[in-house]
């Protein structure tokens, strides 16, 4: 009985959200004071140690010495002192401590080591904190710094986009950047936002037709009022939450921060001891005091303190580049914790966009299918309701010629009615439309528009016809479709079924998050049942908990969180946004004008890409796991040193170089989540 649509398939897209004209930037290490340093006290202890290793005079290597000691170890010392001055004892005052120390006992090259390695340890811990930002600043980036300024007389001149204020109305030209967040009040173009909402395809921009800061004029002039503030824009909002990681830590640091007070006293007095205590037995002062220098070196938890923030700001920065922005290295940890999942359904699930799915040409009246949607879409198309925007892109669609119309009315929660060609034409709910009930659950309001005289009184139709209409209407609504009925002179000549999309990649989502967490997502929506079921049976889930208000969302996420689960929500909604904030960790869908669930979210996903939720708890897994590798490796690298150098002799040297390998170790080792190919394993669930 229905006559399906022709859909065309989704274009392919490299990597939405980049452009040639705004390629990513990484920040090389030489940029970084810390590398520079670095590299300067390595420079400068290569110099001196072939000079001391070929017999030449202390003269000539020396100052060279004590010059990588002053360029590699300021920095460290100045930190430690001012932790100590705060009454804490830092793990770089110690490192400076020992090697100051070994240089005291003649071990200038020794020390010097020492201070080389710990500052290339800080430069790479450095380099992870820089590339978690590039990502962000990639977004500001994408605003242009001027734009063309319209004054009242029709003047331009360039002004800062930062200057901008409300109320401002901008020239924006073919190929420019839109300098701000503001609505068309001229012109026509077309705009690629994928920068923003991920739309694969330059989006038609005309007046009243909002655009944002960042996205990509097509070939048409544009005139735009300013709405918002440069730091209130949408681009400004997202890199203001995602600024947030750098400065936070997860709990796993916070924990290790802690302990690593008492653990730096408790190595102050073990070396105490473990110089004292020889001495007492009459042991050499040299001896005693190298391998209290030794222990120092070794025991110190610099490899144990870097073991968990590389991980965690490298996903964070692997993440941002493909699209989601983690506001923190907590939320990064807990999204790697979530064992449940409830997902939102329009604009989540869904493409939040309706859609002709049906179209139901009543018989006997000798319409074909593309007659009845044109009949339609022409009266509908003065309407701005979103469903008539659904009919007349679907006539478009299929290449329809639409007719003029005239006489054009409406009437809330009933329908629209125009002439066209001679007959009046008149679309809306059936349960207004239909002289009786339909016998399913139709709701003023969901009509595409709104149209006909309300007080005009039933519609008198032929009971065959009536009941030929209601048939069709019930068979769309139980399939979980909103029916929207065609009159045509008062008689009923078909019915049209409309319905949101499922996203293309809902199904392998659904799919990967179950094989992530071990059970199916669950579907939270405040729509009617039967929607709820039919989308829910597309996508492949079986819990649905339909027609809830926000507060019972919540109640949804708190009782599985009473029962012992970590819940991740995922919503796109001003309704979500409680959800989002009650769960063990919130997305949101990335799409514009969601302001109060992006502010809530834990991590937004900037491209509108469902897909990326899974492949960023994989990511997320991935770093927790190495932050467990890390202190593996920074534990056995401490134990067996301390346990070598109280139980034997341990060289200076080889303590500098184990402690201090170990600690570069668990920094690339922390660094390798910056690679595509660590998404790419996410993203592909291995």
């Amino acid at each position: 009985m229905s006559s399906a649509l022709t859909e065309r398939p989704a274009p392919d897209a490299a990597e939405p959200g980049r452009s040639a004209a705004a390629p990513r930037r990484r920040t090389r290490i030489l940029a970084l004071p810390e590398a520079r340093w670095a590299a300067t006290a390595l420079a400068l202890f290569l110099v001196a140690l072939p000079a001391q290793l070929a017999g030449a005079p202390a003269w000539s290597w020396g100052p060279l010495y004590a010059a990588a000691y002053l360029t590699g170890g300021w920095e460290p010392a100045r930190a430690g002192l001012l932790a100590l001055k705060e009454k804490t004892l830092d793990v770089d005052l110690l490192m400076i401590v020992a090697a100051i120390g070994a240089a005291a006992i003649g071990q200038v090259m020794d020390g010097a080591l020492l201070i080389v390695i710990f500052a290339t340890s800080g430069a790479l811990e450095a380099l992870a904190t820089a590339r978690t930002a590039d990502s962000v600043r990639g977004l500001l980036d994408l605003a242009p710094a001027t734009a063309t300024l319209l004054d009242a007389g029709g003047e331009e001149r360039t002004v800062a986009t930062g200057d901008l204020v409300v109320g401002d109305t901008l020239l924006i030209r073919p190929g420019e950047r839109v300098g701000a967040d503001g609505r068309v009040t001229g012109g026509a173009s077309e705009v690629d936002q994928a920068t923003i909402t991920g739309e694969p395809l330059p989006v038609p921009k005309a007046t009243g037709d909002e655009v944002f800061a960042g996205t990509l004029n097509g070939t048409g002039s544009l005139r735009v009022t300013v709405e918002r503030d440069a730091s209130d824009s949408v681009i400004a909002r997202i890199v203001a939450m995602v600024e947030e990681a750098s400065a936070t830590k997860a709990p796993t640091q916070l924990f290790i921060e802690k302990v690593e007070q008492r653990y730096a006293v408790g190595i102050v007095v073990a070396t105490l001891a473990v110089f004292a205590v020889p001495l007492g037995f009459g042991a050499n002062l040299t001896d005693a005091l190298l391998r209290a220098m030794t222990f120092m070196i070794v025991a110190s938890p610099c490899a144990v303190v870097l073991a968990t923030m590389p991980p965690l700001l490298s996903a964070i920065a692997n993440a941002g580049r493909h699209g989601v922005l983690v506001k923190s290295a907590v939320v990064m940890e807990r999204l790697g914790q979530i064992d449940t999942v409830a997902l939102d359904k329009t604009g989540t699930l869904t493409e939040g966009t309706p859609r002709v799915t049906d179209l139901l040409p009543l018989p006997g009246t000798g319409l074909s299918a593309d007659a009845l949607l044109g009949l339609a879409a022409a009266a509908e198309r003065p309407s701005e309701h979103p469903l008539a925007r659904a009919v007349v892109g679907a006539a478009r669609a299929r290449g329809l010629a639409l007719a003029e119309v005239r006489d054009f009315t409406s009437a809330p929660g009933v329908g629209v009615t125009a002439v066209v060609d001679g007959r009046t034409v008149t679309v809306g709910a059936p349960s207004r439309l239909l002289g009786g009930n339909t016998g399913a659950d139709a709701e003023p309001g969901t009509a595409a528009g709104s149209g006909a005289d309300a007080g005009s009184g039933p519609v008198v139709v032929a009971a065959a016809v009536d009941a030929t209409a209601a048939a069709a209407i019930a068979e769309l609504e139980d399939g979980g479709r909103t029916a929207v009925l065609v009159r045509c002179d008062g008689v009923p000549v078909g019915v049209l079924g409309i319905a949101d999309r499922l996203r293309p990649d809902a199904a392998a989502t659904v799919a990967a998050l179950t094989t992530l967490t071990g059970t199916a997502p669950t579907l939270l929506t405040g729509d009617n049942p039967r929607a709820a079921a039919r989308l829910a049976a597309e996508a492949g889930i079986t819990d649905v908990r339909a027609g809830l208000l926000p507060e019972d969302k919540v109640a949804a996420v708190r009782e599985r969180e009473a029962a012992g689960h970590r819940v991740l929500v995922v919503g796109d909604g001003v309704n979500d946004a409680p959800a989002l904030a009650a769960a063990h960790a919130g997305v949101a869908m990335g799409r514009a004008g969601s302001d109060l669930a992006l502010e809530t979210a834990d991590a937004v996903v900037v491209r509108d890409e469902l897909a990326t939720v899974p492949a960023v708890v994989a990511l997320s897994r991935a770093a927790r796991r190495l932050v467990i590798q890390n202190l593996v490796i920074a534990g056995v690298f401490i134990t067996g040193l301390v346990v070598w150098d109280l139980a034997g002799h341990l060289p200076l040297p080889l303590g500098v170089l184990g402690h201090e390998g170990s600690t570069v170790i668990v920094g690339l080792n922390g660094l390798r989540l910056l690679r595509d190919a660590a998404w790419r394993r996410a993203a592909n669930g291995a």
